[in-house]
This record gives structure tokens, C-alpha cells and sequence, in this order.
């Protein structure tokens, strides 16, 4: 098939949506099949063969952060010559209620459309406003993907309709081995956190608060931070006698960032809300990391109800300390972990995923599934 991904989001910044994409498209080009991906980006230079660039994005505020999106008359002129020159099989929208390209996709397109949902927000007043403006163009979906329960409840709420439940795939090959980073974890021991630094619901305050707690009880222990953020504002809330023991990367390469997973012998988080699915869990598990993640409902599925990992009441800094001192303390305990976590990960192959997704393409494809038997 020839498939046409629309990503809403910049793609030279990190974040979720845009790690899925990536990796769909390449395991739909793995399976023989045709595809192009059309996303805002700041630098067209970066991007791979298979992306279109459609201009640079804006932030706006969404979703509790904030989102580089596109939308206006040139990104649109871009969308419609992009579907026009395509000719797709299938569109592939993702995050179709967002202001950005997917929505604009939808209005451009006249064929089969499947949207992926991967949010969970709940029903918002600008949404509700919105909603005579989007439905001319969500009405046109044929197919729908949630990535997770929140996110079908989300659809549900905002949209109408049901969808297929298809969770965020993960690279599992590509982070099950790794070299550790220089000197880590060291003999008394290391915590790990990747996430943005600034954006409070990835929980950055509460694992440093934890920290201050356990970290008073080891003095070698220490805490390994990979994200973009203000270094310095971290260290600010670190209290001075632990700042040395607090070790902040920044944004990191991809390759450096399969590193952190495994330099870590506990791998935290702690995010607050917000999250629907969890890819970082998933990419944790792959590396076989041993985690503590807040007991939100997107975690507590992806973790096995607690079989795959630790989890410890959302926002509370004393439990995630006590539950990251007793996984320091038992090593037993961080292997069986860390085996459930590397079998429950499987489902979340990228392989496995893409599969499923295909699907959904020729649920909605006209002969599509009687061609792929051909």
C-alpha cells in the first residue's frame, strides 16, 4: 500500500507522537510497504528521506505542555499538494483534534482516512467550541486507533464512535543491549529519569524530592537525569549537599539514550497525569530496567497491575523513596522485574504493532486485504 502518516507535531523535538511515527513508519517500510510522513520541522536538513517538512511550527499550549504545531494557509497549501502528488492507499492521522496538520489532512483528503488518538485530555471547553469546526473535517475518518483506554475514553468523549485499541509500540531490539555510560551505575548505586525538565507533570519535582530523602540515607547513591530543561533551575531545588550526586545530560542522542536505561539500577516515572500509554515504560522495559512509576492507569496496564514493575502512589515523594530503597536493597527483586518487564514488552514490538495496524488499513482500504492475499 501506499500510506501517507501525517505527524502533528515539530519533529526535530522529542516527544512521544513523533517517536511513534518514526518508528511506524519504519516498520511499515520493513513490511514492503510505500510510505511518506509530512510533519512541521524547523530543520529540513535533519529530517529522513521518507519526511516531507511543511513548514516551521509555533508553540502553543496543549495538553498540559507545550506543542509545536502548524496551521495556517501555508502549511495547508503544503498538506493539500502533499495528499494531491501521493496518491495514498490510506491516510494515517495522528492527534486529529489537534490544530496542527493532521486536521488539516483531513479537510485536503477524499479517501480512506484512519486517525490515531493519543492523548488523554479530559473534555475541554475550547474543544467543545471547536467542535461544529472539527466535525466537518473528523467526520471523514474511516477508522480509528487509541493507543490506550484513556485515550479511547478521550476519543469517546470529544469525538463520538469507538476505536481499535493498538498501544505505542517500541524498538525492542534496539534497546535490549547497550553498554552502560562511563562510571555508571557505580557501587552505591543510581537512579535514573528521562523526560522533559521544565514540564511539571513528567514529575521531575517529586522524583527530587524522593531523592532528597534517600539520598540522605546513601551516600553514594545518585541520580542520572536525561531531558531537555534548565539545568540550572534542577540544581536549584537540590538541596547543596546532593548536587554533586545529581547528574544532568540534556538532550540526548537516541543512542545515549538506550545508554541511560542501562546505567541506571532503577529507572523512575514519576509523571503526574497526562499520560495515556507510557512509551517510556515501554523503551524502560525493552532495556530490561528495573522501574518505579506512579500508580497512574496508563502505568499500572503497561506495568502488568505491578507484575512488570514498582509503583507507588502518584505525587507522593515518601513513597516513591521508600519504593526506590527497597529496590536497592534487593537485587532478587530488580531480576524479577526486570524479566517481566523484558517478556511484557513483546506485545509492544514494533513488529507485532505495525502488524496490527495494517489491519486497520485494510479494514478500511477497498480490496486492500483481497490485494494483500493476491
Amino acid at each position: 500500500m501506499r500510506i501517507g502518516l501525517v505527524c502533528p507535531y515539530s519533529w526535530d523535538v522529542p516527544g512521544g507522537v513523533q517517536e511513534h511515527i518514526r518508528d511506524l513508519a519504519e516498520a511499515l517500510i520493513d513490511l514492503g510497504h510505500e510510505v511518506s510522513v509530512i510533519s512541521p520541522a524547523d530543520d529540513d536538513s535533519a529530517l529522513p528521506d521518507y519526511v516531507v517538512p511543511a513548514g516551521r511550527a509555533v508553540a502553543v499550549p496543549y495538553n498540559g505542555s507545550v506543542a509545536r504545531l502548524a496551521f495556517g494557509p501555508l502549511s495547508a497549501s503544503r498538506v493539500r499538494r502533499w495528499v494531491k502528488e501521493g496518491s495514498f492507499d490510506v491516510l494515517h492521522v495522528h492527534e486529529p483534534a489537534a490544530p496542527s496538520l493532521s486536521l488539516l489532512a483531513c479537510w485536503a483528503a477524499d479517501g480512506p482516512i484512519v486517525a490515531t488518538m493519543h492523548g488523554a485530555n479530559p473534555r475541554s471547553r475550547a474543544l467543545h467550541v471547536a467542535e461544529p469546526i472539527l466535525r466537518s473535517a473528523l467526520e471523514k475518518i474511516s477508522g480509528r486507533i487509541a493507543v490506550s483506554e484513556a485515550a479511547r475514553t478521550t476519543l469517546v468523549e470529544h469525538l463520538g464512535g469507538d476505536a481499535v485499541l493498538i498501544p505505542n509500540g517500541v524498538n525492542v531490539s534496539r534497546y535490549c543491549k547497550a553498554e552502560p555510560l562511563p562510571g555508571w551505575p557505580g557501587e552505591g548505586g543510581a537512579i535514573g529519569f528521562l523526560g522533559r525538565m521544565d514540564e511539571p507533570r513528567k514529575g521531575l519535582p517529586v522524583l527530587l524530592s524522593a531523592f532528597e530523602l534517600v539520598g540522605a540515607q546513601r551516600p553514594g547513591l545518585r541520580l542520572l537525569i536525561a531531558g531537555p530543561g534548565d539545568a540550572d533551575e534542577v540544581l536549584a531545588r537540590v538541596p547543596a549537599a546532593l548536587r554533586d550526586r545529581v547528574v544532568l545530560l540534556g538532550q540526548v542522542s537516541e543512542s545515549v539514550k538506550v545508554r541511560t536505561y542501562h546505567s541506571v539500577d532503577v529507572f523512575c516515572a514519576p509523571n503526574t497525569g497526562g499520560e495515556s500509554f507510557g512509551i517510556v515504560l515501554a523503551e524502560a522495559m525493552a532495556a530490561g530496567a528495573p522501574i518505579v512509576a506512579s500508580d497512574l492507569d496508563a502505568f499500572r496496564r503497561v506495568l502488568r497491575g505491578g507484575r512488570a514493575g514498582e509503583l507507588f502512589e502518584n505525587g507522593n515523594a515518601e513513597d516513591l523513596a521508600a519504593a526506590i530503597g527497597r529496590l536497592l536493597d534487593d537485587p532478587g527483586r530488580r531480576a524479577s522485574l526486570s524479566a517481566a518487564a523484558s517478556a511484557a514488552v513483546r506485545d509492544y514490538d514494533w513488529p507485532v504493532i505495525a502488524r496490527d495496524v495494517v489491519k486497520v488499513y485494510e479494514a478500511v482500504v477497498p480490496n486492500a486485504a483481497a490485494a494483500a492475499i493476491a
